[in-house]
Order: C-alpha cells, then sequence, then structure tokens
C-alpha cells in the first residue's frame, strides 16, 4: 500500500471518529464502560483528539 493511501484511510477513519464524538455530545448519549459511566467531557476530549489527526492527515496528503 502506497504511503498516501495509508494516510488518506487513517485520517478518513480519525475523521469518522470525530464525528462519533461529536455526535455522542450532540444527542446526550451515555457511555458505559464496564460500572463506570463516561462523563462528556472525555468525548469532548476524543473529539479534539480525533480531529486534529484527522486534519494533520489531510494537511500531509496536500504536500
Amino acid at each position: 500500500m502506497k504511503t498516501q493511501t495509508f494516510v488518506m484511510v487513517s485520517a478518513l477513519i480519525f475523521g469518522l471518529v470525530a464525528i462519533a464524538h461529536l455526535v455522542r455530545v450532540a444527542q446526550g448519549w451515555t457511555l458505559q464502560l464496564g460500572p463506570y459511566a463516561l462523563p462528556p467531557a472525555v468525548s469532548w476530549i476524543g473529539l479534539v483528539i480525533a480531529g486534529a489527526l484527522c486534519v494533520w492527515g489531510f494537511t500531509c496528503l496536500r504536500r
């Protein structure tokens, strides 16, 4: 697989993860991990990280 293809697929996956985090926060869905309920702040952090990796991946493709 070419490097550009790998970067594009990775950026798309990170974009989908960022959208999933955004939808979770917007809809108010709860996330239960075993006996623990994760607060929405976890999704905000995930949204920022996944969104940044998505933007970074597409920025690398433009070079």
